[in-house]
């Protein structure tokens, strides 16, 4: 099928790929994956993974990039290639072994015309050996290493451009980008007439469903771009539509008197004076806390940078003119972790202030909080829950504020119009910040207390892991403390508690004997963790195994090495994070990441474990991770969650930004499928897990 329209550079498409085999509509949001061919349980499961369960989010899980051509040589003269190449030929024999850690290999022998024979590596995929029967014709893109000719992309069968325009996606060794391709190119084909086109028709942009087939099966690198873009300015127009939503109020707070005799003191009680970059977010603060308008502004600072201390200085604002603050975290961990830090500032100020989560919600703390006792209240979403009413809230603070959704930050507020502070560790670069987070206003803390040295990070192969706790124990024997953080497993949280435990035995009896190790994990009771945290704080404990939890909210200066095993299982942002448990007192920290050797990594891993060794500049990382995983979830969910913005490149789409928000501001007052979209995008934000 043809149709004529006029892209976005100007320039008229005569031909937009259709896909094949139209099927009756269906629902695709509810449309399960597994309705589609190949796609069984475990599939299922490992799609999940990516964010995948519907029909809808696999159309829509965007190219991370296209692959160049490569040029294509004989086996015979392999020898003489430099880079990536594309090979053709025929299996002769296929086999699968595991190698150490349970990861497993497919080698094939293949051969081609010019007589020339080689054999061809591919990683994690055992379902390969089924299809690489002998006399299969193959497609092989990849180039010489470890194991002979290292597969990074294949074709099996039928050529279809391994070598040239194909899309590669957001994948894992598990889900490479070829099984991929061929899950969407079947979704296209059976339910591609279900994609309706959330935009006027008068603006006469091409079909969505033409601009996704466009999207996965390019022509050339043109055909692909104008897709992109196509498929951008839905996603615009919706989140333009959202924000405009969350400035739409009326709201009116009551403005707070310049800092008093409270602010003097807590300045006293401190044991550090401000940085001058605290001092400036602070100043800013003053000048919102002093209007009537709601303040809704978003600290943002790298980790350590001391957000903590500048959050405290403004609930105190509230409390020192007789009304409350609340501080709300996204886990029980961190929520717990803030009450540890704050509490004692506040009781030697005379504030009282309480802990409020799932599993420490006496009615006594409600109580409290009900009839203004409480001064000042911490806790996790359980804090906006309908049984919870505060007496008198002036000021919330919403911590890692990216990993609740737009529905909960607001749900703090709602009733009460309080001023709101958002916080979070995970720069966003300013000028993505203002252009998203177009309710909030953008305060950082860009640096560091002097004293603080950056962290020194290294990669350590698996094979030398003996090397990373010999460095470990140094540092023991010297009187520090030290982290292990234990891999990602994709089961359950009880099942990652498990394997948290048996590693932490394994290494009182190996690595680790003679020294005591601690547990931390998220399935361990609040009074069991706070129990394993004060013992690490006093240093009853030299080594602390842990899962996650200890990503955000733990401050132990005397730490000072990090162990990170499986590192190349981390998100960038999550590995920055953790990073950010060791470096906070004024000796020298180091953080070493365990991951398998470099050849085994997927170039996107690699990456990631490179950038964090070259800087520990968070800004820095988070442009890099927008390379890696484009924009991030900007309306908020998981840190290395996808993305709410699956095509837009914010730093050069500056030009479609402005048509989306002229469109969202004529289209925001009239109802129809835009409005639909901007719910979907809205309602899609939740707290993560």
């Amino acid at each position: 099928m043809t149709r004529m329209h006029t892209g976005f550079t100007g320039v008229v498409q005569e031909s937009w790929p259709r896909p094949r085999g139209w099927a009756p509509p269906h629902r695709l949001d509810t449309l399960d994956v597994n309705t589609l061919p190949g796609v069984g349980p475990t599939l299922a499961k490992r799609l999940r993974g990516f964010g995948i369960t519907s029909v809808r989010d696999l159309l829509f899980h965007a190219p991370r990039r296209y692959e160049s051509a490569a040029e294509q040589v004989p086996i015979s003269k392999l020898g003489l290639a430099e880079g990536e190449v594309a090979i053709e030929g025929r299996i002769v024999t296929a086999r699968a072994r595991t190698l150490r850690g349970r990861r497993t290999l497919v080698t094939a022998t293949v051969r081609d015309d010019s007589g020339g024979q080689i054999s061809a590596s591919f990683f994690n995929q055992p379902w390969l050996v089924d299809k690489l029967t002998p006399g299969t014709e193959v497609r092989l893109r990849g180039k010489l290493g470890r194991y002979g000719f290292d597969v990074k992309s294949y074709d099996i069968g039928e050529a279809r451009r391994t070598a040239d325009h194909a899309p590669v996606y957001p994948a894992s060794e598990q889900i490479p980008s070829t099984r991929l391709r061929e899950l969407v190119r079947a979704a296209l084909a059976l339910y591609g007439r279900d994609l309706a086109d959330p935009l006027p028709a008068e603006l006469e942009l091409p079909l969505r469903r033409d601009a996704l087939a466009a999207l996965h099966f390019p022509a050339d690198e043109w055909q692909s771009e104008e897709a992109r873009q196509r498929l951008a300015l839905d996603e615009l127009v919706a989140l333009q539509l959202v924000v405009a939503r969350l400035r739409d109020t009326d709201a009116v707070a009551w403005p707070l008197p310049p800092a008093g005799e409270l602010i003097e003191r807590y300045r006293d009680v401190l044991p550090f004076s401000f940085t001058e970059h605290q001092e400036s977010a602070i100043a800013e603060l003053d000048a919102d806390l002093q209007r009537a308008t709601p303040m809704q502004r978003l600290l943002q600072g790298d980790v350590g940078s001391g957000k903590t201390v500048v959050a405290l200085y403004a609930l105190l604002r509230a409390v020192e003119h007789g009304r409350q603050g609340a501080l709300m975290a996204p886990t029980e961990t961190l929520a717990e972790q803030h009450f540890l830090t704050l509490e004692p500032i506040c009781a030697q100020l005379g504030v009282r202030c309480v802990l409020l989560t799932g599993s420490a919600g006496a009615q006594k703390v409600r109580d409290e909080i009900a009839n203004g006792a409480a001064q000042l209240a911490v806790g996790t979403h359980a804090l906006i829950q309908r049984d919870v009413e505060f007496a008198d809230l002036a000021v919330a603070v919403v911590d890692e504020q990216h990993r609740f959704g737009v529905e909960q930050r607001k749900a703090l507020a709602e009733g009460r119009s309080p001023h709101v502070l958002h916080m979070t560790a995970t720069p966003i670069p300013r000028t993505l910040a203002l252009t998203i987070y177009g309710d909030l206003a953008v305060s950082e803390i860009a640096k560091p207390p002097a004293d603080r040295k950056p962290i020194v990070t290294a990669r350590v192969g698996a094979e030398k892991s003996s090397d990373a706790y010999k460095r470990l124990r140094v540092h023991l024997d010297a009187g520090r403390q030290a982290y292990v953080v234990c891999p990602l497993i994709e089961q359950s949280e009880t099942r990652l508690a498990r394997a948290a435990e048996e590693e932490a035995e394994r290494l009182r009896r190996a690595e680790l004997r003679g020294y005591r190790v601690g547990l931390l994990h998220g399935k361990l009771k609040t009074t069991e963790r706070r129990e394993v945290m004060r013992q690490f704080k006093e240093r009853e404990l030299d080594v602390l195994v842990a899962t996650t939890v200890i990503e955000v909210g733990v401050d132990v200066p005397n730490a000072t090495i990090m162990i990170v095993q499986e590192a190349d299982r981390f998100g960038l942002a999550q590995l920055h994070q953790l990073r950010g448990r060791v470096g906070r007192g004024g000796e020298q920290s180091y953080c070493l990441l365990i991951s398998r050797p470099v050849e085994e990594l997927s170039e996107t891993a690699d990456r990631r474990l490179q950038a964090l060794v070259d800087t520990t500049d968070g800004f820095e990382l988070a442009q890099i991770d927008l390379d890696l995983r484009r924009e991030g979830q900007l309306l908020g969910t998981q840190q290395s969650g996808w993305s709410d913005l699956r095509f837009t490149r914010l730093r050069t789409d500056h030009d479609l930004i402005e048509r989306a928000r002229e469109l969202a501001s004529e289209l925001r007052d009239e109802d129809g499928p835009w409005q639909d979209e901007a719910d979907r995008l809205s309602a899609g934000v939740m707290v993560a897990a």
